[in-house]
């Protein structure tokens, strides 16, 4: 049976219908020489042949693979091109592509994963890093408590691409600043002096490891980690009456940069 097509031709519309290609797409084609219809109605309007619908095949089939469209035509037009050699090469390409969407796709899944757990470490490599006295359920508290905040968002981006092992420089970086503000109180360091700033600004670089953290801000947690039980039996362990000293020299800092503490908010 004769293909009508042969005989009448189709239409820009029918063959974007038929091509699942839009109409604009096809004119461009047309423009730039690529796949030009063989028909004109008395009015002016395109007609695809039966050749010209094979043609616009190709050019779909390689347009999917990725090929540009100069690329594409000189495939069609020149009959020594190397078609096989241009699709391996273009397999090539398509396989990289997909290994870089893998490692897109992990990504995303450990980005999920650190928004909803926080720490994507193992009990065991959290005890190992943090210590015996670490609580595995802390992460998920601070999930409920502070999920919906920016910074719990920010910290859970810099989560989902942290090692062990970087996680593990983190926890000595925090237990050395410990130390260091234990020695200053031992040393009578007082609050306000270049050598207290010194470990206020320390603390505010350590603790961008989690999320940018403002003067204002550092001020508000140094308030807490005298008032929380929690913080303070961390900070008074370590040196008694630590979590008090630590307080009033994020204070005193804070005053050196035109910040009143007790006005200073989470901003």
């Amino acid at each position: 049976m004769p293909d009508p097509t042969d005989a009448d031709g189709l239409t820009v519309g029918q063959v974007s219908a038929r091509l699942g290609v839009t109409v604009r797409a096809l004119h461009h084609w047309d423009e730039i020489g690529l796949a030009r219809p063989s028909l004109r109605t008395a009015a002016g309007y395109r007609l695809y042949t039966a050749g010209d619908l094979e043609r616009l095949h190709r050019i779909v089939v390689y347009r999917e693979l990725g090929l540009g469209l100069d690329r594409i035509g000189a495939l069609l037009d020149d009959s020594a091109a190397d078609v096989p050699g241009a699709l391996r090469a273009q397999r090539t390409q398509v396989t990289e592509r997909i290994d870089r969407l893998r490692q897109l796709s992990t990504g995303l899944d450990r980005m999920i994963d650190a928004h909803e757990r926080g720490l994507l470490l193992t009990v065991e490599q959290q005890a190992a890093i943090f210590g015996p006295q670490w609580n595995p359920d802390w992460p998920a508290q601070a999930r409920r408590r502070y999920g919906d905040t920016t910074q719990w968002q920010q910290y859970a981006e810099r989560a989902a691409s942290r090692s062990p092992e970087e996680w593990q420089a983190i926890a000595d970086a925090v237990a050395d600043l410990d130390h260091a503000l234990r020695d200053a109180m031992d040393e009578g360091i007082t609050p306000g002096s270049p050598e207290a700033n010194h470990l206020v600004e320390r603390h505010r670089e350590l603790f961008a490891s989690y999320f940018p953290l403002t003067r204002q801000m550092q001020v508000c947690l140094g308030r807490m980690f005298e008032a929380d039980p929690g913080f303070a039996a961390h900070y008074d362990g370590i040196r008694a009456g630590l979590a008090g000293w630590f307080r009033r020299i994020i204070d005193a800092s804070a005053r050196t940069h035109g910040i009143d503490p007790d006005a200073a908010t989470w901003q």
